[in-house]
């Protein structure tokens, strides 16, 4: 079922993931405590269903986009480390590099 305007309801959609979810949560706690006619079931059920099934597709194409990016920004990270410590010979780094002067003593000593 695509993202579908049930009756009474806000396309799908159109509502952000929040709004969708709570609505979700209404609807199963509306099952959950009351006795409902047949067409009220039917409507809440077709709603609920339309709001999961938009859920699943947002957090699908999430996924699929952190998925995409966490490599990039892995990537761009560990350029930028490397960048930082091209002057150190065999990988150690000293803090007190960062914070001596160029004898390698800060100047208060």
């Amino acid at each position: 079922m695509k993202s579908e305007q049930v009756p009474g309801g806000t396309p799908v959609a159109e509502m952000s993931y929040t709004e969708a979810s709570s609505e979700l949560d209404a609807i199963v706690e509306f099952f959950e405590q009351r006795e409902v006619d047949v067409d009220q079931l039917v409507a809440r059920l077709a709603r609920a269903t339309a709001i999961a099934e938009e859920l699943d597709r947002r957090v699908r194409l999430t996924r699929a986009q952190v998925e995409e990016l966490v490599p990039k920004l892995q990537s761009v990270a560990s350029e930028s480390d490397a960048g930082d410590y091209e002057h150190l010979e065999g990988g150690a780094y000293d803090v007190g590099d960062d914070l001596a002067g160029e004898d390698g003593f800060s100047e208060d000593d």
